[in-house]
């Protein structure tokens, strides 16, 4: 009986390997290819973003050559965003903005900032940070209540570039001669412990120029 047995299972096995057989051959090569894919993938992606690092980096040391010239350099950084990965364009991005401010060419820079303040695909970090770098370049141009509005938020307790948003937001108050909200700003800044030094100390001038 165990040999009958025993050959009923191989029986089985054998009819079953008939019919599934190359079905499975068929999964295990698309699992393959799928895993050679993913990793050719992998690979691509790292010989993007180490030849996104090697132009940034070269276009990083054009800008800070002595008697460079900034909107050349700005262009460079344009150029490397049209390419690079997510992150190396953010940061190339921002680099163009500050370039352009740079060279003289604020409304150039104004663009570029609130092109990537208003990136939703961007992290939240770096938009804000684009906002803030906004709003201090907009001080001489733009409407008063508009860069107060798109800078508020930014001076929310807890929020990542709080102190920087309210030393703007003090420079704007101070600008349209209303001393008491440029105080409250400035008094905001000396009172939060994670505000950086050279913030503190900047805040610290300022309220003393007030006469507080």
């Amino acid at each position: 009986m165990d040999e009958v047995d025993e050959e009923l299972r191989a029986e089985r096995a054998q009819r079953l390997a008939k019919r599934y057989g190359g079905a499975l051959t068929a999964l295990a090569l698309v699992v393959l290819a799928g895993v050679a894919g993913w990793q050719g993938w992998k690979w691509h992606e790292a010989r993007q973003a180490a030849a996104a690092a090697e132009t940034f980096l070269a276009a990083a040391e054009g800008a800070a050559a002595e008697g460079a010239d900034m909107a050349a350099a700005a262009a460079r950084f344009a150029a490397v965003a049209s390419d690079a990965p997510p992150g190396y364009r953010t940061l190339a991005r921002l680099r163009q903005a500050a370039l352009q401010a740079e060279a003289g060419d604020t409304p150039a820079a104004l663009a570029t900032w609130d092109a990537l303040a208003r990136d939703a695909a961007l992290d939240p970090l770096y938009r804000d940070l684009a906002t803030l770098m906004w709003g201090l370049h907009a001080l001489d141009s733009a409407e008063p209540g508009q860069v107060e509005a798109r800078l508020l938020p930014l001076a929310a307790d807890g929020a990542p570039w709080r102190a920087s948003a309210r030393e703007v937001l003090a420079l704007l108050a101070i600008r349209r001669g209303q001393a008491e909200p440029a105080r409250r700003a400035l008094e905001a800044i000396l009172a939060d412990a994670a505000t950086p030094q050279g913030v503190r100390d900047r805040a610290t001038r300022l309220l003393s120029g007030l006469g507080s």
